[in-house]
């Protein structure tokens, strides 16, 4: 379905793949542009169907669909393709940068969303807000003082991954007057440090200083499994692993054992090795976990933001001066 009204004939106008799901206030960065043909998809179009759309297209946004080599193959013209989001273990990209193609993504757009939901788990967590809540619905008063919470100050927090999100919660641990340890080999410890934290080369070390270990890591083939059973098993049995990076990161069947034998206090967890997470997921069962159905990046206000930096990312490609920064590196 076509939605651009333009008069310029269609084959001088450049064709622009949008998911139907995306946020209006995307559609209106290019409302004017009569040189652009805004063509609608559902996300849950098959395979087949998408490929065919992919015949005469110059760029396209993704959200949970998956890109790579035989997406390419059937699309001859394409000039780039972008994430409305920052994620993209779903696209293929050194197949992309062998063709030539950019894969960009949604920059900063989401990244304060994602960083106030993880210290929201953390004071979920700390602050026992699922047991109190039931404590007074089912009238336990008397019982309160077996759920003290815990305060965030003065506790250590480790950063596991100190870009766009993972410095953002950096800053607002700070306004909690946390110690901020933070482990990522790619930043620089003076970055680290100007930024008011501390750097923590050693991983496994600094698992056994933290009371809160927060993950905002990509998912790679570095990455997963990195929280595995035995680098769980050097965290603190008082602290609070928080998750809002990629399922896989953590190991799963390691968490559940940690927190069911409570060698590990609880776990803020928004993404899972396979989503949607099966209902019988033995962490579900869990008084000291919180789920979030891999939300923390979507807001009413970054669903705007990552949709207008989503067209915006196309649209500098399409007019041959690409947003550098937006671009993903194979």
């Amino acid at each position: 379905m076509s939605v651009n009204s333009a008069t310029r004939p269609a084959s001088n106008r450049k064709k622009m793949l949008l998911p139907t799901t995306m946020s209006r206030a995307g559609w209106e960065v290019i409302r004017d542009r009569d040189d652009i043909e805004a063509v609608a998809y559902s996300p849950d179009i098959s395979t087949s169907a998408f490929r065919a759309l992919l015949a005469d297209t110059h760029a396209v946004a993704l959200t949970v669909t998956a890109f790579g080599a035989a997406e390419l193959a059937v699309a001859p013209i394409l000039q780039v393709v972008a994430r409305i989001g920052v994620g993209y273990d779903a696209v293929d990209v050194p197949a992309l940068s062998a063709r030539g193609v950019p894969l960009m993504t949604a920059g900063i757009a989401n990244s304060p969303s994602v960083a106030e939901a993880a210290v929201y788990m953390m004071l979920a967590l700390a602050k026992r807000g699922a047991a109190l809540d039931r404590l007074v619905r089912d009238g336990k008063w008397r019982d309160r003082f077996g759920y003290a919470p815990f305060d965030l100050l003065g506790k250590t927090v480790l950063i596991i991954g100190f870009g766009r999100i993972g410095s953002r919660t950096a800053m607002r641990c700070a306004g909690f007057e946390m110690r901020i340890l933070v482990h990522d080999p790619f930043v620089s410890a003076e970055r680290v440090t100007a930024a008011g934290a501390t750097p923590a080369p050693d991983l496994d070390a600094a698992l056994g200083e933290a009371d809160f270990v927060t993950v905002h890591c990509p998912k790679n083939a570095q990455t997963v499994g990195l929280l595995d059973a035995r680098r769980l098993g050097l965290m603190k049995a008082s602290a609070y692993l928080v998750n809002t990076a990629r399922g896989g990161i953590v190991d799963e069947a390691a968490l559940y054992e940690s927190l069911r034998s409570g060698k590990l206090a609880g776990a803020g967890l928004d993404v899972f090795a396979t989503e949607p997470t099966p209902t019988d997921n033995r962490l579900l069962t869990l008084d000291n976990v919180i789920a979030a159905p891999h939300m923390a990046g979507v807001t009413h206000e970054s669903m705007d933001r990552m949709a207008v930096a989503t067209v915006r990312n196309m649209v500098s490609v399409l007019d041959g001066t690409p947003i550098s920064e937006n671009i993903v590196k194979a």
